[in-house]
């Protein structure tokens, strides 16, 4: 897959998606910036930030994600991936549903999701090694295109979506004690049923993670 890296962007996604759609990048491929000053993160927060931390996207043709994946659910899909990864540097960190990176009760990044045409963009913001946009940072060195590197191995398997949520559904049990926007509403998480194709059932409502 190409990498296509830079000192500074405004965003990763942004960038990443203008290329595409102009026909100057085709998927499978890779961006990544070691400083992001316009990132995009969930519900179009920002999500920015210097050296030391991640912002990359990626875009992926439809046709090669495993054809059981839900699309609607895949933001947990690549996070959960980018999640077993980490787990080689640090062992607490863990996926809250459906695409937040957590260290123990803090968030350190997350994952947004996009569909253009018939790929999938997929954008992934992590503080490794230092604090900012207000969330705590995992406390490692790697260099991020090293980590990149590793997650473009671990993607370009393809897993199957029913391994992804059957490890995914133990994990889930962790997001209970936190809460979800839905509609920009905030609910509660500690009695929603995870469904086999990742959204929840709140309050007899079927939730999607659709980021």
């Amino acid at each position: 897959m190409e990498i296509i890296s830079f000192d500074i962007l405004p965003s990763t996604q942004k960038y990443i998606i203008d290329e595409l759609k102009s026909g100057r990048l085709n998927p499978p491929c890779a961006v990544i910036a070691y400083e992001q000053s316009a990132g995009i993160g969930s519900r179009d927060n920002a999500w920015s930030g210097g050296k030391g931390n991640f912002f990359a996207s990626i875009a992926i043709s439809l046709d090669q994600l495993p054809s059981d994946l839900p699309l609607s659910s895949a933001s947990i899909y690549f996070s959960y991936i980018m999640k077993q990864v980490l787990l080689e540097y640090n062992e607490k960190i863990w996926l809250k549903w459906p695409n937040d990176f957590y260290l123990n009760d803090e968030k350190v990044g997350g994952t947004i999701t996009k569909k253009i045409d018939k790929i999938l963009v997929c954008g992934i913001g992590i503080n490794l090694k230092n604090e900012q946009n207000a969330y705590k940072a995992l406390g490692i060195d790697i260099h991020p295109e090293i980590l990149l590197e590793k997650y473009l191995f671990a993607l370009k398997k393809f897993p199957k979506w029913k391994d992804i949520f059957s490890e995914y559904q133990v994990e889930f049990e962790l997001s209970r004690r936190f809460s979800v926007h839905v509609e920009n509403l905030k609910k509660s998480l500690s009695d929603a049923i995870l469904e086999e194709d990742g959204s929840l059932l709140i309050n007899g409502k079927k939730v999607y993670s659709l980021r």
